[in-house]
């Protein structure tokens, strides 16, 4: 389930040089936009896999305690 972060924003095209004309800019924004969905949709992580194996496996001992100090005696 993908959702949507509230804090996310679109991302913004500035023209900094130039004076472009709105053909120009739709073009650029279409290209872009594109690119962007391609990018996104492309930057999915692959799910880990359990095997079998993993899923019936038990811990070999019980985990150490580190509240206890090592050795017979604290000091």
């Amino acid at each position: 389930m993908i959702t949507e972060r509230p804090e996310e924003q679109p991302p913004t095209i500035e023209i900094l040089r130039g004076s472009a004309t709105e053909e120009e800019l739709a073009a650029l924004i279409a290209v872009v936009s594109d690119a962007y969905a391609q990018e996104e949709a492309g930057a999915v992580a692959a799910e880990r896999r359990t095997s079998a194996w993993q899923r019936t496996q038990r811990p070999l001992r019980r985990p150490l305690r580190r509240d206890i100090p090592w050795g017979r005696f604290a000091g």
